[in-house]
């Protein structure tokens, strides 16, 4: 007797077809064969299987089962194959008419006890069973939720094989998970901290609207305790909401670093992902021996924020250039390569010297010059040329913080600072329209030059910056999108001198260092 069984396997964030192919002989010895380069999670399916089965009141068929796993060629890895290797068994028992089979697609872990457990990536799974017209999509009931949101397939969540087999012999009816309920039923979490909050800082207020308004990435320098983590953690505040593409994009990043909440069908706040400066490249930007995405990965359409930057390791700084410049992470292994969304804005901040106080007025610096160009040195020249912004925000001062009386204007609230950048958004969304441009960080080639026309004055301007400071061509090109945004920011078709002049200001780093 031969089965056949439609599942999928996982490669980066997006999935590929399996098909669990059961041969079934009462001749010979009985035997259990599993072939088609499954890793150690599915060779241990066996015992996982057995035991489920024989939990759920069941019997395998007395005779020698071969299970391939095709292709043969691409490793498969996981637990999801559980589900669909123990109804091919029954199948072939004669539990149920094997041709019920046909146009399911199944995953899911299985326990000793029979119970469907849950297991990453249902949501790329889900998808590919669309593409393939299944006409069911039965699935473990903690991943019911992400599946559901597929619109145009039925999901059903059985509870436990032994339900399954009830489902399938039409002895117990499964209601189908609806997607509606799945990005309709709440409101998007609300609650988050305002910019209204911070004391002062109303330049860094500045450059943090339009490092939103274009997506592009920012550094604040300034001593502690004067603020940048406040304003960073307020940068999700004042993002455009999540469409529902981008929410499928992130949710599936989720899905497959199995992060995602059981009671949650999609994702719809931007992510903000904040790793202590301890951690590992491979944690950072993705891999292993069975690569999983990395912080960057898991802040796709949102904000990565490294705080105090130069005391990452070098080696995980330097990782991050080929994300930044690309939005994508591949990941090569012996085994194959896999390729990682890493679209996200990079939010960091620092000290401007060891000791924290290089020009604060209150407290005097006790660093020498060449230990404060050292601590700069731990930043690469090649990644601070992939950060649009470098921005001070000087300590605040106590009449500042003690001034209750003055209401903090609407202006640099999160409400008003959000609805410019929404409105630059919509222009870049207009302008970048039949194209997979998405914001102003994007441009390049002959977009950039389409887009960002300047007239000589401004382009004398530039040139005499980029002359004076030694600017690469990468950081004139970040100037040029930068300015950009400036302009859309007042709603301005051409770029102005006064915007060129706020671009080059706002890359602190790139003037020399004083003593």
């Amino acid at each position: 007797m031969f089965i056949r069984l439609l599942s999928g396997g996982l490669s980066g964030v997006d999935a590929f077809p399996v098909e669990v192919e059961i041969e079934f002989s009462r001749g010979g010895l009985p035997g259990f064969s599993l072939v088609g380069l499954p890793e150690a999670e599915v060779r241990e399916a066996r015992d996982r299987v057995f035991a489920a089965i024989r939990a759920s009141g069941f019997h395998a068929p007395p005779g020698r089962l071969t299970v391939n796993l095709a292709p043969a060629g691409r490793r498969k890895a996981g637990a999801g194959y559980d589900l669909p290797l123990a109804l091919g068994i029954l199948g072939a028992a004669g539990i149920f008419d094997p041709q019920i089979l046909d146009g399911l697609f199944f995953a899911g872990e299985l326990s000793l006890s029979g119970e469907i457990k849950s297991v990453r990536g249902v949501l790329p799974l889900a998808l590919l069973a669309r593409q393939k017209r299944a006409k069911r999509l039965v699935v473990p009931p903690g991943n019911a939720r992400e599946a559901a949101v597929v619109e145009g397939l039925c999901v059903h969540a059985p509870a436990s094989l032994l339900d399954c087999v009830a489902f399938l012999r039409g002895e117990k009816a499964l209601e189908p998970i609806l997607p509606a309920t799945c990005w309709n039923d709440a409101p998007p979490a609300a609650g988050l901290a305002d910019f209204s909050e911070v004391k002062g800082q109303q330049a860094a207020k500045r450059a943090l609207e339009i490092a939103a308004a274009g997506r592009h990435n920012i550094l604040l320098i300034g001593p502690p305790g004067s603020g940048k983590t406040m304003l960073a953690q307020r940068l999700p505040g004042i993002l455009p909401p999540l469409s529902f593409e981008e929410a499928l994009d992130v949710t599936r990043i989720y899905s497959v670093a199995g992060l995602l909440p059981s009671h949650t069908g999609l994702i719809r706040e931007r992510p903000f992902r904040a790793p202590h400066h301890t951690i590992s490249d491979v944690a950072l930007v993705g891999g292993g021996r069975n690569p999983r995405p990395g912080e960057v990965s898991l802040a796709h359409r949102g904000v990565l924020f490294l705080d105090e930057l130069p005391e990452y390791a070098k080696a995980s700084l330097e990782a991050l250039r080929q994300p930044l410049e690309n939005g994508t992470v591949t990941v090569s292994r012996a085994l194959g390569s896999v390729t990682y969304p890493a679209g996200c804005m990079l939010v960091a901040a620092m000290n401007p010297c060891p000791c924290g106080y290089l020009g604060d007025t209150a407290h005097a610096c006790s660093c020498r010059p060449e230990q404060v160009a050292r601590y700069r040195h731990k930043l690469s020249g090649p990644l601070l040329d992939r950060i649009d912004l470098h921005v001070e925000a000087p300590a605040v001062s106590f009449e500042e913080l003690r001034d209750r009386e003055s209401e903090t204007p609407y202006r640099w609230t999160s409400a008003g600072m959000r609805e410019r950048v929404e409105k630059a958004r919509a222009i870049q969304e207009r302008r970048f329209a039949g194209t997979p441009l998405i914001a102003n960080s994007d441009l390049s080639g002959h977009m950039l030059e389409k887009c960002c026309v300047l007239d000589a004055q401004s382009a004398a301007l530039l040139k005499a910056a980029m002359d004076r400071l030694g600017l690469s061509a990468r950081a004139y090109t970040r100037i040029l999108r930068v300015a950009r945004t400036i302009a859309d920011l007042v709603e301005k078709t051409e770029i102005s001198r006064e915007h060129v002049a706020e671009a080059i200001g706002l890359r602190l780093l790139d003037r020399p260092v004083a003593g």
